[in-house]
């Protein structure tokens, strides 16, 4: 027996053809013949979790262990290599310490990453020899960090009002841009006071304002979601 599509050469216990798939009727067959070959199995295989976890950490270790090798070879003394096991750090805080839990939480894992960005400024401010830290960068990631906290918790603990949520960080944003120069004008003795914020922090704010209209005013909310499909 053929397919009557294709032409292939058919068993008696095939209900479709193994080529094109088309559907075969056989008046007398047997049902519970046994096919002509063994049907194929795709077996999926399980990647283990905590190995491909070990070869990413082993990834991070090895520059890391080549810098400070290189480093003392060269200077006698670790130097540059600081800054690079620094960076290395930071990236897998940031990158790879969440995977090694089930089910990471953001509200969690975001003021860690910010805890070792914090470590890693501070770091290189001693090796630079700056006293900006206390001054600048503490205070400008401190107040970045608990924003980006905020806003992570309240998206994922709020299942409403997202728009009033991005709406106030944008604003909150905006007057961010204005404390980071004037922290900058007070460490650095930059000239001027308030030269350059004003305009990110306008925009941020209308942007804000716009979010938060957007979510007092229901007809226009969904005026927008049903003309851009959200």
């Amino acid at each position: 027996m053929y397919c009557v599509k294709c032409g292939v050469e058919l068993a008696d216990s095939e209900k479709k053809c193994p080529l094109c798939q088309t559907p075969v009727y056989f008046p007398g067959a047997d049902a519970d013949a046994k096919p002509p070959y063994p049907r194929y199995k795709k077996e999926h295989e399980q990647v283990s979790v905590s190995g491909a976890l070990f070869v990413v950490s082993m990834l991070f270790l090895l520059p890391i262990l080549l810098s400070i090798v290189c480093d003392l070879e060269l200077n006698s003394r670790m130097g540059w290599s600081i800054y690079v096991v620094g960076g290395l750090m930071v990236t897998y805080v940031m990158v790879a310490l969440p995977m090694w839990f089930r089910r990471p939480n953001p509200v969690i894992f975001i003021p860690c990453d910010f805890v070792a960005i914090g470590l890693y400024v501070w770091i290189i401010s001693l090796m630079t020899g700056g006293h900006w830290y206390l001054g600048f960068a503490f205070p400008v990631i401190g107040m970045t960090a608990i924003i980006t906290t905020a806003v992570v918790a309240l998206c994922k603990y709020l299942s409403r009002g997202h728009l009033f949520v991005f709406g106030g960080a944008s604003v909150v944003t905006g007057c961010l841009m204005m404390l980071v120069e004037f922290l900058a004008h007070i460490t650095f003795r930059t000239s001027g006071m308030f030269v350059w914020s004003f305009y990110p922090m306008t925009v941020l704010s209308l942007i804000g304002a716009f979010l938060i209209l957007v979510g007092i005013c229901k007809p226009l909310r969904e005026s927008l979601e049903r003309k851009f499909f959200i």
